[in-house]
């Protein structure tokens, strides 16, 4: 039980609130299921590896369980295990279902703006607990209370498996039901953490932004949050219960199992599991099995922003973001990406690469004559961004505008000196600056502008925390994307507001359609 000390130490954290800044060294919050003790990280309250869904090994490919409460008090001082996958150096296990939290005070009544980041690393890979993503630095500059969390990805969080063992009818969504179980914890307890449960945003990164654009259209997830921004990450449609059904089965295959003997996967090894995963994907062509969310007609009855803008989120304020290299930084590893010839680039622009069908010599002829500059390098990264990461942003965006409720779109330029500044302005560039944390491991954000951009793009997500609208001193005027002008603020140096920025290479590829790797 909560000792007498305990208690006086817990409700000391509000003494930030009237003025005097010591903070307690071991503050402690009641939440629902059982009292936590958290730390303290310059001057703000840090719980990590806080359990908010029970152990998911026992209902594996099941829907979460709340945990079983507690009455003890329980030390949260260490994030908590990211779901099963490979090559993360951090601990991994089914029992992942833990989030962050970071707030200036407990329990003050303040009611402050609650910022839930969803990480990326598609659906298959990554975990709430980058350091990227800490959560010190943007609590502190806009007095926000800040979450970052960890879910059930690839297999264990997507495999769609209703088909072959009906018991497991959820199994291709119980990622999303795990991202709603903790969208819900934040709902009921939030309010302990001095945050806001009726001013809850939801920002995420790449699948982070996926996954956000997924909830959005997804009927459990209504009211659980009142913002969102979806960073170099959309989901225009799900993956269709056939295709999924098909992935699951060339999964079945690599583990040499029939589909009669589907149900094994319920006990088999999680590292035979992952292993499998490697398999060629059917639906696609190429690289390992995708799992992501699932039209299955239970938890998703439509896809995420097809055929228009979903209605259940119409009234939810939305930044929906890109990089302007995006792909730089899935293909910048290749060292022949950089010094391909004229006649190498045609074979380069495939399917893989581009994720659409559309003849290569026509997309080189047209860029070269829009930037008659651009090398053969230059081409390959600016086409496959416009095609393969920027084109579901702009569906999202003008299904929003065609929709009266459109939403807030930008465009990061700016270049980090970092190698060079060979990669421009790739996937993640926008991670260490909204968060301001430009000195992080892991961060691209160098030289002498990093700063004075995490400070631009950090003040913006505040004030679309706290108020819905990012406008904020820090930034000229952000207008809202409409047709036809298409308004998007560009994040640089010397940011600012462009109509249609890049609208030739926009056209181009409107001219084809677009299909989401994932259907």
């Amino acid at each position: 039980m909560i000792g007498r000390r305990d208690l006086l130490i817990g409700l000391g954290a509000g003494a930030l609130a009237s003025g005097v800044h010591a903070q307690p060294a071991s503050p402690i919050a009641q939440t629902r299921h059982g009292p936590v003790r958290g730390a303290v990280d310059n001057g703000i309250l840090v719980f990590k590896g806080v359990r908010y869904g029970a152990d998911t090994g026992p209902r594996r490919f099941q829907p979460p369980a709340p945990p079983t409460p507690w009455t003890e008090v329980r030390d949260v001082l260490a994030y908590g295990p990211a779901s099963p996958q490979r090559g993360l150096r951090e601990p991994t296990s089914e029992d992942c279902l833990f989030l962050n939290v970071w707030t200036p005070t407990l329990r003050d009544g303040r009611r402050r703006p609650v910022m839930v980041y969803i990480h990326g690393g598609a659906y298959s890979s990554g975990s709430g607990s980058a350091a990227l993503y800490d959560g010190v630095r943007l609590c502190r500059r806009g007095d926000v209370v800040v979450v970052t969390l960890n879910h059930r990805l690839n297999a264990f969080g997507y495999a769609y498996l209703a088909r072959l063992v009906p018991e497991l009818a959820d199994s291709g969504n119980a990622g999303q039901l795990d991202l709603i179980l903790a969208l819900q914890w934040v709902r009921d307890n939030i309010a302990e953490f001095g945050g806001d449960p009726g001013r809850v945003m939801v920002f995420g990164q790449s699948g982070g932004g996926a996954k956000i654009a997924t909830l959005m259209a997804t009927p459990a997830a209504a009211g659980l949050f009142h913002r969102a921004a979806t960073m170099s990450g959309q989901q225009v449609t799900a993956s269709g219960p056939g295709n999924a059904t098909r992935r699951t089965l060339a999964w079945l295959d690599a583990l040499k199992l029939k589909p009669e003997q589907a149900r094994e996967v319920l006990t088999l090894p999680v590292e035979r599991l992952l292993e499998a995963q490697g398999a060629e994907d059917p639906v696609l062509g190429f690289g390992g099995l995708y799992f992501g969310p699932v039209l299955d007609e239970r938890s998703l009855k439509r896809h995420p922003f097809y055929p228009d803008a979903p209605a259940q989120s119409a009234k939810i304020p939305m930044i929906i973001g890109n990089t302007h290299d995006e792909t730089r930084a899935f293909l910048g590893g290749d060292a022949s990406n950089f010094s391909v010839t004229w006649d190498q680039l045609p074979a380069k622009l495939n399917p893989a690469n581009m994720r659409v069908d559309i003849d290569p010599g026509t997309v080189i002829a047209e860029y070269r004559r829009l930037y008659p500059a651009y090398s053969p390098s230059d081409v390959l990264f600016a086409a496959t961004t416009a095609a393969r990461s920027w084109r579901a942003a702009i569906i999202e965006a003008e299904e929003r505008a065609k929709a009266g409720t459109p939403a807030f779109v930008y465009q990061v330029d700016w270049v980090s000196p970092k190698e060079g500044g060979r990669l421009g302005a790739p996937h993640m560039t926008d991670i260490p600056l909204v968060f301001d944390n430009v000195a992080q491991p892991g961060s691209r954000a160098e030289g002498p502008t990093a700063q004075p951009m995490a400070d631009r793009m950090s003040a913006a997500f505040i004030a679309f925390a706290r108020t819905g609208d990012p406008n904020c001193k820090a930034i000229p005027r952000w207008e809202p994307y409409a047709l036809p002008r298409r308004q998007t603020m560009v994040f640089d140096n010397q940011t600012r507001m462009v109509d249609d920025p890049r609208g030739a290479e926009r056209r181009l590829f409107a001219k084809v359609p677009f299909v989401q790797a994932g259907t």
